[in-house]
């Protein structure tokens, strides 16, 4: 049976090196990955979206099902608000993550969620 969070759950992910060797700006990175079920409150998970990328700017946001994308991509929108007054704003992409729960493959949407990079006024 596939646990569901109520909350989102931080965990390292030490088996996945191909994930992102290099970050954009940084040295390579060890990513934290936010896990969110259907059953997780989006605005419990923004704030989890928006401290990560306070601290790190970088997050990467990890869903199954459809119920738990949704929550996902509600929690990435309302992230964003969090993160104004930061003048942080979120660009995030979306890709397929072949995951093993309890002995099996399932496949998970995962949001890579970066800084917008900003544009000069003109």
């Amino acid at each position: 049976m596939t646990q569901l969070y109520e909350t989102p759950i931080l965990y390292d992910e030490d088996d996945a090196p191909e994930l992102h060797e290099t970050h954009p700006v940084h040295e390579p990175i060890k990513s934290d990955i936010i896990k969110v079920s259907a059953k997780s409150r989006s605005t419990a998970v923004a704030g989890a979206i928006a401290a990560v990328m306070r601290e790190r700017r970088y997050a990467e946001v990890q869903a199954i099902g459809a119920g738990a994308v949704n929550q996902a991509v509600k929690a990435l929108a309302i992230a964003r608000t969090y993160l104004e007054q930061d003048h942080i704003d979120l660009m995030c992409t979306p890709h397929f993550k072949e995951v093993d729960i309890e002995g099996n493959e399932r496949t998970a949407v995962r949001f890579t969620v970066e800084p917008r990079p900003t544009t000069a006024a003109h």
